[in-house]
């Protein structure tokens, strides 16, 4: 006791706004249902394992810690569950057919279909099947239920049936549910948790985590990380949680095959393996972005672009893992009144890959289904998944589209005017680890957004000679360096703020968006109102920017100063991004990062000084040949909703990463991926 009274200085009680980290480790994906439990600091509120907790004590201080270890127990519903687990992994946890066969009460009523006339879907284990009860409004008093005061928020089971069967195929193909699998266990076959609409981040870090760049980075050099923290929190260093991360995907150690388990033989692997949970992760990298803070499903591409940003600023000294995604872009843009040319390059991380859907090979086949599947809709006749027809695009012509000159019109130095040209895009460099992007999210006809629904046959071997690029060629004229006149302030066509306007958005918005996209057409303004309707200032007042340089004073928000600083900015940078996007902390981390490159340049012109030349990205390069080594996929209608699974090959077999649950993939869906991932081959 005399020990313990020697620390009751340093003992703290938590106040409002301590947060208090008592479910995992800073360091580690231990909990208090862990082994050995878990250790909370009772001065700093930080959680330790055994593993990380005798150093922190001595490097802190801190000496009294309160242990915490649960046992895990299951609760037992009993009046209102959840209902069967579908084969896609959707729906319930099946409570209440345990229920019934626990207590053989065969019926039970679906609670959101129930209408004010006393109509609802009342299902019968028994029978297994839908049955109705014409006592339902009396049986539903009897548990204090008014039927009068109901309203329908969901759809019956017929309803339900109509659009299950309509995306089943889809999610059988991309989750392998159809077939037992066989599930892997041992050092990178670790799942994740799906945390709500998780699964575009756990896809996305389980690809990452196979590039050796990142592995080594992170993973074999976790200890450097480790030793080199000065941080005052773990949970807000990226550095920190990268290598936890790593760590936890990485080591075997949260993915041990359960005893009396025949690996060689197939089992339903939904409960075999709980999977690390990332919730200080996906805090630390959603914080203070729009989309990413938000409970909502995502773009897994957006969410790779983000993280790949956050990389590089947190890399300062050391090798930026991430070139070797980057490459240098060759744009080269064709006068069609001089014949001369000119070559801009740009670097990028990503090749976004068009999807020409009117080219598809089977277009009578699937007019023929859409046809079958709008006559059954109206008639309310449940096609079988079996018979769904997909537009089958050839990868030749999608590769064809994007190196196919494109046709626009372009200020011409040599014309001095606006004259039609030809751009054509190629690759400079290419990289070790090539990303290709499938452009399969757009905008419908009716204005919302939309999937195309096509098969795709990506190759597992691909040589990408045709599109490098070669720079200026002999017998080529360039054309002349000279200052294009200034563009001219675009009216803002009063039509086209009416049309969005009658849509239901904001008139300022509307007014915005024909402006900010040089009143181009109401699909371009659509498509910016698409983009930016989340914005905290979608619907303020268009305010036109003046040339003029204010010598207004400007103070930067403290909090979005330190919220850009822990992303691995220095303060003048910071400072800036605020300044340029008035102080708003979700526009000024998207402009810091898509900024990042030339802020020396830009924190120079401000000041007066001589700007440096922008830092230019290092690329790696070699042969365009390239094997497929791993694909992201999505299920769902769009980028908005649905769920996200990746395929990773890993010694020559491919496995299914599906959140927590990891298998071999006995039938891997290469033609329905979203991103995939290719690694060079070197002869």
């Amino acid at each position: 006791m005399e020990k313990l009274r020697e620390h009751f200085s340093r003992i703290r009680v938590p106040k409002g706004g301590d947060k208090v980290y008592k479910d995992e480790c800073m360091f580690s994906f231990d909990t208090p249902e862990s082994e050995t439990g878990l250790y909370v600091c009772l001065n700093s509120f930080f959680g330790w394992s055994k593993e990380y907790v005798a150093k922190y004590s001595e490097r802190s201080g801190n000496c009294v810690f309160l242990h915490i270890k649960r046992i895990k127990r299951e609760l037992a519903l009993c009046k209102i569950l959840c209902g069967r687990r579908q084969l896609d992994g959707s729906g319930g946890n099946n409570h209440a057919v345990e229920y019934y066969q626990k207590t053989k009460y065969p019926l039970a009523v679906k609670l959101g279909t129930i209408t004010q006339d006393g109509n609802a879907d009342v299902y019968s284990y028994d029978e297994d099947d839908m049955v109705l009860d014409p006592n339902l409004v009396k049986h539903l008093a009897h548990f204090g239920i008014n039927v009068k005061v109901m309203e329908k928020t969901e759809k019956t089971m017929l309803e339900l049936e109509i659009d299950y069967n309509q995306r089943a195929w889809e999610w059988s193909r991309l989750t392998e549910s159809g077939t037992k699998l066989l599930p892997k266990f041992g050092p990178g076959y670790t799942g994740m948790k799906n945390l709500g609409n998780s699964c575009y981040v756990n896809s996305v870090m389980q690809v990452l985590f196979t590039v050796p760049n990142f592995v080594e980075r992170y993973f074999a050099n976790g200890t450097s990380i480790l030793e080199g923290y000065q941080g005052n929190n773990p949970a807000d260093d990226f550095n920190i949680q990268m290598f936890k991360l790593s760590h936890g995907l990485l080591s075997g150690r949260y993915s041990v095959a359960p005893p009396n388990i025949n690996l060689e033989e197939a089992v339903d692997t939904d409960d075999l393996q709980p999977g690390i949970s990332p919730v200080m992760f996906r805090t630390l990298v959603g914080r203070g972005h729009a989309e990413f803070s938000t409970k909502k499903q995502q773009d897994a591409m957006e969410f790779l672009e983000h993280i790949l940003k956050m990389t590089s600023c947190n890399s300062a000294g050391v090798t930026d893992p991430g070139n070797c995604f980057k490459f240098e872009v060759e744009d080269k843009f064709v006068c069609s009144a001089s014949n001369k040319v000119r070559y801009v390059t740009r670097p990028d991380q990503y090749l976004p890959l068009p999807v020409p859907v009117d080219e598809a090979v089977n277009k009578e086949e699937v007019a023929a289904y859409q046809a079958r599947k709008a006559e059954a809709q109206a008639s309310q006749v449940v096609m079988q998944p079996e018979e769904q027809v997909r537009a089958k695009i050839p990868f030749d012509v999608c590769l064809s589209k994007l190196a196919a000159p494109e046709e626009i019109l372009a200020f011409s130095s040599a014309a001095e005017k606006e004259v039609p040209m030809q751009k054509i895009t190629r690759l400079r460099t290419f990289p070790d680890y090539l990303v290709i992007q499938l452009v399969k999210f757009g905008i419908g006809q009716d204005w919302v957004p939309m999937k195309y629904d096509v098969s795709i046959d990506m190759p597992e071997v691909l040589d990408l000679s045709v599109l490098r690029g070669f720079g200026l060629q002999e017998g080529e004229e360039e054309l002349p360096e000279t200052t294009a006149p200034p563009p001219k302030e675009p009216e803002i066509d009063a039509g086209i703020v009416q049309q969005l306007a009658e849509m239901g958005f904001p008139w300022e918005a509307c007014r915005k968006a024909v402006h900010l996209t040089g009143n181009n057409g109401t699909e371009a303004a659509m498509n910016w109102v698409m983009e930016h309707m989340g914005d905290p200032d979608f619907a303020d007042p268009l305010v036109i920017k003046s040339d003029t340089k204010s010598n207004d004073t400007f103070t930067a928000n403290e909090e979005g100063l330190g919220m850009l600083m822990s992303m691995g900015f220095t303060r003048e940078q910071a400072t800036l991004a605020l300044k340029e996007t008035s102080n708003n902390l979700e526009r000024a981390a998207d402009w810091i990062f898509s900024h990042q490159h030339e802020l020396d340049s830009l924190l120079a012109a401000q000041s007066g000084a001589a700007a440096p030349p922008p830092q230019k990205p290092n690329y790696t390069d070699g042969e365009p040949k390239y094997e497929l080594t791993a694909f992201i996929s999505h299920m769902g209608t769009s980028i908005f909703v649905g769920h996200y699974v990746c395929h990773i090959k890993k010694d020559g077999e491919w496995t299914i990463f599906n959140d927590n649950k990891v298998s071999k993939s006995a039938d891997p869906p290469l033609d329905l991926g979203y991103i995939y991932l290719y690694k060079r081959v070197n002869n």
